[in-house]
């Protein structure tokens, strides 16, 4: 079975496009970080390591330290797909990621994106 063109890609590659996205709507690379390191456990100094290393989306995951359990709270949908009905592991966690970048896009707050 060939894998998903997404879980290949360098995760650094498609990094900046997670924080242009957000600045552009006024949020900062900062909270980009903060959500991306709630969601794996990876530290501010991990995160950065990872990105200079280009890793891909699936090493980036298969690697992250502790992914957090509250992740399952996160719903709604991205691409027209339902993230908490995604059956495949490693594309649940992605789009966990795009949804929580969207959240972050569109004004909400971090305490409600961080699931607090």
């Amino acid at each position: 079975m060939t894998k998903h063109k997404i879980y290949t890609m360098s995760f650094a590659k498609v990094y900046p496009h997670y924080v242009a996205k957000a600045e552009k709507k006024g949020r900062t690379k900062a909270e980009v970080d903060e959500i991306i390191c709630w969601l794996t456990g990876y530290s501010q100094e991990e995160l950065e390591a990872q990105l200079e290393r280009g890793v891909d989306f699936e090493t980036f995951f298969t690697e992250a330290p502790q992914l957090n359990p509250s992740r399952a709270l996160i719903k709604g949908v991205v691409c027209g797909v339902r993230v908490e009905n995604i059956e495949e592991p490693l594309m649940r966690e992605i789009r966990y990621l795009d949804k929580l970048i969207d959240e972050l896009a569109k004004g909400k707050a971090m305490d409600k994106i961080l699931r607090k």
